[in-house]
């Protein structure tokens, strides 16, 4: 167990399925204690280090979830925004009902999250946010991804917003982008097979990596690419 992660708090939004499941595995191992953010509360089983608390990131329940976390464990050291969802569709034919849901669960729902923990995240002088992004958050690969890169952009963003906003707390916040990962969301849109994509684990190593940096070493955005690309 490494001594720096023994009884933080880390609260991850969609932790039942994809990265979130296996970030959720790896950080317990690694002596975090879990805060599960999950639409199905009866996926997961709570226990010691393993919190499991209901969340819809197009309802509005940061704040419930985030109030829960602290009144079970007393403190809150990290945020992941790892929730998302993807709707393939041209900026010509994207829906407004579509592109509010892209807006909502990629953007708005983690600022608000992020709002709701950041008193706690302010005391512990150490408070770590990640924001899962995506390649498409720094550059755009097709039309029919337009609208979601547009919305992680803006999440990339997000992350160097609560960057400058927390320096002096000691706040520090990484917007992980990565290519094909090995999940359901990336099954559904490429031919790729798991093989050829990035292992989840191997974005939770990262990610554990990052959380463990000290003050002096921010890490702002991790690219994360399984194919060649022009500049990741």
């Amino acid at each position: 167990m490494n001594e720096v992660s023994a009884n933080r708090v880390v609260m991850i939004s969609g932790a039942n399925r994809g990265i979130g499941k296996i970030l959720s595995q790896q950080l317990q191992q690694a002596g975090w204690r879990i805060s599960a953010g999950v639409r199905d509360v009866f996926s997961m089983t709570s226990g010691p280090d393993m919190f499991v608390h209901a969340f819809d990131a197009k309802q509005h329940q940061e704040k419930a979830w985030v109030e829960a976390t602290r009144a079970h464990y007393g403190r809150i050291d990290a945020v992941i925004a790892n929730a998302g969802v993807m709707i393939p569709s041209s900026i010509i034919d994207i829906s407004d009902e579509d592109m509010d849901t892209m807006l909502t669960v990629n953007l708005r729902s983690p600022i608000r999250l992020v709002q709701a923990a950041w008193p706690s995240l302010k005391s512990c002088q150490r408070g770590r946010v990640i924001i899962l992004a995506s390649l498409s958050g720094k550059r755009v690969k097709s039309a029919s991804s337009g609208p979601y890169a547009i919305t992680k952009h803006a999440a990339v963003a997000l992350a160097h917003s609560i960057k400058k906003t927390g320096w002096a707390d000691g706040i520090r916040a990484t917007a992980v982008c990565p290519g094909f990962v090995a999940t359901d969301m990336a099954r559904s849109i490429t031919s790729k097979g798991d093989a050829e994509m990035t292992q989840p684990e191997d974005i939770a190593r990262m990610i554990l990596a990052v959380l463990d940096l000290p003050n002096t070493a921010n890490v702002a955005e991790l690219s994360i690419s399984c194919s060649e690309e022009d500049l990741y």
